[in-house]
């Protein structure tokens, strides 16, 4: 005998309670389970900065400070940055000037397009906050690996960190020497 009664519906999914702090904010929101931190920057906090380029965890677009260290945030969970700081792109300039390394990369013309451009400055913080002002070429391509643009050859972002590095510390920009590609 064929039982023809109406399937149940699916239980309503449930949600999670997240707190963090963004960009010095506190901000907490309820989200799906399976949220990704980049979906709750982009579709719940308007803050779009950071973007989605591959959803495979390959193209770095998507890279934020978390706890002060560069994670791709499409591969992180919304319930992963409970109590955690975040910072964005957006977060990075202060009072209307740009963050030392985002004035670097525009004055280095280390961006094209523009795309990826979010993603490596925020990995180009990252890698200074590790290594130093010093950096040397060979250790920020390095430090780009996981990072793609399909714009440039990389030498004009390699000299952007490089001079950001440079600023961040409190020096002229002049940074590592970088060679002709």
């Amino acid at each position: 005998m064929t039982n023809l009664a109406t399937p149940a519906s699916p239980p309503k999914s449930e949600t999670v309670h997240v707190s963090l702090t963004v960009n010095g904010k506190p901000v907490t929101v309820e989200v799906d389970p399976r949220t990704l931190l980049v979906q709750l920057l982009r579709d719940h906090l308007l803050l779009t900065g950071t973007h989605v380029g591959c959803d495979t965890s390959q193209c770095g677009a998507c890279v934020v400070l978390m706890g002060g260290d560069a994670v791709k945030s499409c591969t992180v969970l919304a319930a992963q940055a409970d109590g955690a700081s975040v910072t964005t792109i957006e977060g990075l300039a202060a009072g209307g000037t740009l963050h030392p390394m985002q004035e670097a990369f525009r004055e280095n013309h280390g961006l094209q397009c523009g795309f990826c451009t979010p993603g490596m400055i925020m990995t180009a913080v990252d890698l200074v906050a590790h290594h130093g002002p010093g950096l040397t070429e060979q250790q920020i391509r390095e430090g780009l690996d996981g990072n793609l643009c399909r714009c440039t050859g990389y030498h004009n972002i390699v000299k952007s960190i490089a001079a950001g590095a440079q600023a961040m510390a409190g020096g002229s920009g002049s940074g590592a020497k970088v060679a002709a590609e």
